[in-house]
């Protein structure tokens, strides 16, 4: 579809990473835009924009229904992100929320296209070599963001299916960019500490995606008609070992390379160890190694971008080495 005038783009989680990169970039390119924001949310940065701010909440149906009124795009960036905590609190957002956003907007009988970010979270946690989109989701995740992306995912699926919802579903992987205020903060925190070990070798691939690349893949599965329904793997040109990843935070941030490595399978024994006690104690903050971080950490996460480069048109223009820098964020 070519976008217009007469085009209005719905942007959830317009004030994380994501969200406020694709406001922003849409905003450059002359669109209208909206954003769905929470109360007491940040919004210091899209009042900036020539943004249209409207509050509401996926966790309240209700509150859906302004935000959705004379909507043609909505990019669903919005999610309840993290790897630890009780799968419902994650089911909520991810799931119920996103099937309340769907309802209003397809109510309104003006959607023209429903972009779904989902994540490359959605296949097994296991090593992955050139893993493609014809490897079905995994509907036993290892935590509760990854189980319910994958729920949120099939259910926008048989939306597109049974409700003619003009979906097209895009599966990145580890997201970083400017505006990160939670991996990349934590990580170079740890890296500072002088504690940060690899998990196993460190040749192992990273699933990264720079937000400007994810952007330029959104972009494409709005113009383009003929993918309505398609569903794509998106990471950034080049994967990139452990080592690389790590390291060009390091210089990236002014701190030293580590090089310290834990044995994968000390690590598992000891992420396991430390779930159980941290569940049968009910703590609220996520435990030093779980099993989010021996996958972000520890397997081979390398996923084939072939079938968006050839449907899509996806041909992602920023390196990670171009790409990381740009993300770090200045001590203050």
């Amino acid at each position: 579809m070519q976008v217009t005038s007469h085009d209005l783009v719905l942007v959830t989680g317009a004030t994380g990473l994501v969200g406020s990169h694709v406001a922003e970039q849409a905003v450059q390119r002359g669109w209208r835009v909206r954003a769905l924001v929470r109360p007491n949310a940040d919004l210091s940065f899209l009042r900036g924009l020539n943004v249209e701010l409207v509050p509401g909440d996926l966790d309240q149906p209700e509150s859906l229904k302004s935000a959705c009124d004379g909507v043609t795009i909505v990019i669903h960036c919005a999610a309840k992100v993290g790897d630890w905590g009780r799968t419902e609190e994650y089911r909520r957002i991810n799931v119920a929320g996103t099937k309340s956003l769907m309802e209003a907007t397809l109510a309104t009988q003006t959607l023209k296209r429903w972009v779904q970010i989902s994540s490359l979270g959605v296949y097994e946690g296991k090593d992955h070599y050139g893993t493609d989109e014809a490897t079905a989701p995994c509907a036993t995740g290892i935590d509760g963001y990854t189980l319910t992306k994958v729920e949120s995912e099939l259910l926008v699926c048989d939306y597109i299916r049974d409700r003619r919802l003009p979906g097209v579903v895009l599966r990145p992987g580890f997201i970083y960019g400017r505006r990160d205020r939670t991996v990349l903060p934590k990580l170079t925190d740890r890296l500072r500490s002088g504690k940060f070990a690899f998990l196993g070798s460190s040749d192992k691939l990273m699933n990264n995606t720079y937000v400007g690349n994810l952007c330029e893949a959104i972009w494409l599965a709005i113009e383009r008609d003929d993918v309505v329904g398609e569903v794509f793997n998106i990471r950034d040109p080049r994967a990139v070992t452990k080592r690389e990843f790590i390291d060009t935070v390091c210089d990236a941030a002014g701190i030293v390379r580590p090089t310290k490595i834990v044995p994968l399978p000390i690590a598992r024994f000891l992420a396991s160890a430390m779930e159980t006690t941290w569940k049968l104690l009910g703590k609220k903050d996520a435990p030093l190694l779980n099993s989010a971080r021996i996958k972000f950490l520890g397997l081979n996460l390398d996923y084939s971008i072939d079938k968006a480069v050839r449907q899509l048109g996806y041909a992602p223009s920023t390196d990670f080495r171009d790409a990381m820098p740009l993300s770090i964020e200045p001590r203050t």
